[in-house]
């Protein structure tokens, strides 16, 4: 990666917001404003924007009903491919803090296990899910499976899967 740490943990901090503003913008893309972490502030300055706007976005999505949709570039997301979302981006993004501080990350398998089942349907089932986490996001290697170069998630609700992983479609075009 290019970002430093500061970055990568303001760029955790401005996915929680644009999600919880997504969500409750609705279908509507908000091109309106511009929201950022500012990546120079002190290291428990960004932990507490991180953990404030997780909080925000758990009110959102603890409040929000169950056909609610918002907009994402990758299809209208309902409020668990929200949360999902967010636990990807904290999750990935946390193991890359950890590289870029010595210090390795190891999440719990369930959390692992729940954020790859929410976000990529398509991911082997009888493999370790953190690693096929890091896998379906593009950072590890998964044996006998083809690295993600140019991956999406399916963050639309799973209901609406079509069986196929969106980063072949993306190829195919």
């Amino acid at each position: 990666m290019d970002w430093t740490v500061a970055g990568v943990v303001a760029h955790i901090g401005d996915c929680l917001l644009w999600y919880a503003t997504d969500l409750v913008a609705g279908d509507r893309e908000l091109g309106t404003l511009e929201m950022g972490v500012r990546p120079e502030s002190e290291p428990e300055d960004l932990i507490a924007t991180v953990n404030t706007f997780a909080t925000v976005l758990a009110h959102v999505v603890n409040g929000t009903s169950p056909e609610a949709r918002g907009w994402h570039p990758y299809g209208r997301a309902d409020a668990t491919g929200f949360a999902a979302m967010a636990c990807d981006e904290m999750l990935v993004h946390t193991a890359d803090v950890g590289t870029g501080v010595n210090q390795p990350f190891l999440p719990s398998t369930e959390i692992a296990a729940a954020t790859l089942r929410r976000l990529f349907p398509w991911a082997p089932t009888d493999t370790d899910p953190w690693l096929t986490l890091l896998w379906a996001n593009g950072r590890a290697d998964l044996p006998g499976q083809e690295r993600q170069v140019g991956w999406r998630w399916h963050c639309a609700p799973l209901a609406e899967w079509d069986g196929s992983n969106p980063r072949s479609s993306l190829a195919a075009s």
